[in-house]
């Protein structure tokens, strides 16, 4: 198209649209702000925030886009999030934007836990923090042994960095035997290591990696859970005197055997 209709097009068109809208009756859906927000809608909302779909401005400032201070207005006090470990560090970030994404539909969940964007978010913020920045030179120093190297495949060394106990202390079955460092050994998608391959059955070593449950500190052990081994004189600490390494309930001398 040349340049003398493509100047004549323009104007053109903009009268079309303005006439149209003229025409139009006030009342009608076509100028309701709604319907414009509407059509430019990449796409639906989540189940949880699909009562603000014709409420753009409740999370996006105009220019700036999802602002951190619109989120907070309706999460501050969620105390579901604030007072659970795993969650609880949403109360010292200040960005949303990465970790939560919208319009991906009614079914969608909008949560997508990153760990590397966490790392990213929390050294930006001692970055911005000049009483933090000793520790951001720490961290900064850590990433640079580990940049190109870091513990494992597994885990990039940007996440090598994170404090994994401030949010899954709760859930450590090692029971700190093995220091906080969880990222020496585990990945951050899932907590299982594939790679690892359990000591000998024969080792005796079992008390420097497993802690035995209370029930085993009372006179529950020697009444019931020695008898049913058959190792009436067993200690507490002498895992080996009863269990095997495939499961915890695959007793020697019984069989799988679970009392509660």
């Amino acid at each position: 198209m040349s340049l003398k209709w493509t100047l004549i097009g323009i104007p053109v068109s903009a009268g079309v649209i303005l006439a149209f809208w003229l025409a139009t009756p006030g009342e009608s859906t076509f100028k309701q702000p709604a319907a414009w927000q509407r059509m430019a809608e990449p796409g639906a909302l989540s189940a949880a925030h699909a009562h603000l779909e014709s409420n753009c401005a409740a999370c996006h400032t105009s220019v700036k886009g999802v602002e951190t201070a619109n989120c907070i207005i309706c999460h501050a006090n969620n105390e579901s999030i604030l007072q659970r470990q795993p969650t609880s560090f949403h109360a010292n970030i200040n960005s949303c934007v990465e970790c939560h994404l919208e319009h991906q539909g009614r079914a969608s969940r909008p949560t997508k836990m990153d760990h590397s964007v966490l790392a990213e978010i929390g050294l930006r913020q001692l970055k911005d923090d000049a009483d933090s920045q000793i520790e951001l030179l720490r961290l900064q120093f850590i990433i640079g042994i580990y940049h190109g190297s870091s513990p494992h495949a597994l885990i990039t060394s940007e996440e090598a960095v994170l404090d994994c106990a401030t949010c899954h202390s709760n859930d450590d079955r090692h029971f700190q035997l093995f220091g906080q460092d969880c990222a020496q050994c585990h990945a951050t998608d899932r907590w299982t290591i594939p790679e690892f391959r359990h000591p000998s059955p024969n080792s005796l070593d079992c008390a420097q990696c497993h802690q035995a449950p209370p029930s085993h500190y009372m006179m529950h052990f020697k009444m019931i859970s020695a008898r049913v081994a058959g190792k009436p004189h067993a200690r507490v600490d002498q895992c080996f005197q009863c269990h095997q390494t495939t499961s915890w309930n695959d007793i020697l001398g019984a069989g799988w055997y679970k009392h509660h």
